[in-house]
């Protein structure tokens, strides 16, 4: 990274955390140059950078200010409780329809799971994927098939190793996506009947998994900002015959919430007191907008009781299908049952990512990303200050690209997901987020396509539409 691109992200810590606030002056020039101790040029270009971000404003003969995008402040949601018991899971039907919604490109996509393909760097991938079949011959494309190609797993080895976390090459396992690898760590610890912990909300796959494999959900309520309740998680581990907990301990989805250090820890204590695995889902670890990248659970696991599992789709490769499972002490059986059904993700897939890995600029590309994405997170919120009611609250979460909007309880977020649909914009409804149909009054609405003419149009007519409730 270069220096004024780190000192761009070190002034952008600083509007996060509110040291900076809306409206704020920042430091001049001169200022930031004596204070610093780096050139004036080095400044000016990252107040560039940080104005292409949308984060600060230069005002004629005045200097730079952060810049107010919202008309009003959008508090917070509140924490809603959820009953600690056990309970089955039927949420197929509603996700199904909130996909279905997505297959016009027509359709506004705030209810899509996925940020644009063209934030992505398709094209180079598409070269690192011609170089890897040129290179491979027959003996390349059968070896390693079960565990993942060797180069791709050395690469993503190397990765936890500069997080502080050195993993033994043998226990990660490459898979089709992130989906695979923790349908593959639910079922290697869990029979149908069982009781698995799961996060309030969840995001949907995790509620449409547990329906298919007959497994009980026991609802934890997860705070917008700081994530699940380990009070409730506790009380609930000591009085019910839980299996698995599986926790997004990092940019939650749909809250975009996240655990701190030492909430991690206190997590990971409270899975080895009851011996319980954690499937840990960290598909959106690489979105943080942070200057330090945060660490998953797993950097506490001396048990090898957590199943840590990531992906590219979100990240880098979306539509490749490539993820990976660290399975800790369950790795051999995550392997074996992994050998019963999919066997391989794609080869040529996991030989492009690999050379992209090494040769491509993958750090580049994710600061690349991480911009894009906080501007446009800050475009919606500006957007849903001026359109939606008053009473309206959202999350502002430090990564990702979800927003999670609570309305009034007069609000019928199902209503409004078909209401909506039919002016051609997509949704994603609060019930698709809960195994008891929970969170009727809210919506979660994806910042992960550029900010156009349209976005802002479709975000006046969900602002009428919600009014008219």
């Amino acid at each position: 990274m270069k220096r004024y691109e780190r000192f761009a992200d070190e002034i952008a810590e600083l509007i996060r955390n509110g040291v900076l606030a809306p409206g704020e002056r920042i430091p001049s020039v001169r200022q930031a140059s004596r204070q610093y101790g780096i050139s004036p040029s080095t400044v000016f270009q990252a107040y560039y950078l940080l104005e292409d971000r949308g984060l600060i404003v230069a005002r004629s003969r005045s200097g730079y200010y952060v810049r107010e995008q919202a008309q009003r402040v959008l508090h917070e949601p509140r924490m809603t409780p959820s009953r600690q018991e056990a309970s089955d899971v039927s949420v197929s039907e509603l996700a199904f329809s909130v996909l279905d919604s997505l297959q016009d490109t027509a359709t506004v996509p705030f209810g899509s799971a996925f940020p644009s393909p063209d934030l992505f760097p398709l094209a180079r991938l598409a070269r690192s994927m011609a170089k890897g079949l040129r290179g491979m011959s027959g003996d390349d494309v059968l070896k390693d098939m079960t565990a993942g190609d060797a180069d791709l797993r050395r690469q993503i080895v190397l990765r936890y190793t500069l997080k502080g976390m050195p993993l033994p090459p043998d226990e990660l396992v490459i898979t089709s996506g992130a989906m695979e690898a923790l349908n593959l760590g639910l079922q290697c610890v869990t029979s149908p009947g069982d009781l698995v912990a799961i996060e309030s909300p969840a995001f949907y796959a995790s509620l449409q998994i547990l329906e298919r494999l007959k497994l009980r959900a026991v609802e934890i309520p997860v705070h917008p900002r700081e994530g699940i309740d380990l009070t409730v998680l506790a009380d609930s581990l000591a009085r019910l015959p839980i299996k698995a907990c599986w926790f997004m301990s990092h940019l939650q989805n749909p809250l975009g919430a996240s655990l701190d250090q030492e909430k991690k820890r206190e997590l990971y204590t409270l899975i080895k007191r009851h011996q319980v695995p954690l499937i840990e889902d960290d598909a959106y670890a690489e979105l943080h907008f942070s200057t330090s990248p945060p660490k998953p659970v797993k950097q506490f696991d001396d048990e090898g009781l957590v199943i840590h599992c990531g992906s590219f789709s979100k990240s880098l490769a979306p539509g490749y299908r490539v993820g990976w499972v660290a399975g800790g002490r369950f790795a051999e059986r995550i392997s074996r049952l992994k050998l019963m059904t999919t066997i391989s993700p794609s080869v040529p897939a996991q030989a492009a990512i690999a050379d992209y890995l090494q040769h491509g600029g993958y750090d580049r590309h994710l600061r690349q990303l991480r911009h894009a994405l906080e501007t446009q997170q800050g475009q919606m919120l500006a957007a849903a200050s001026r359109c939606f009611p008053a009473e309206t609250r959202a999350t502002r979460p430090a990564g990702g690209y979800f927003l999670w909007f609570e309305f009034p309880e007069r609000v019928d977020s199902l209503r409004l997901f078909h209401m909506a649909l039919e002016q051609g914009i997509s949704v994603a409804p609060g019930p698709i987020f809960s195994a008891t149909r929970g969170f009727r009054h809210c919506l979660r609405l994806s910042y992960g396509h550029p900010w156009t003419p349209r976005s802002e149009a479709a975000m006046e007519t969900l602002g009428k539409l919600i009014d008219a409730f």
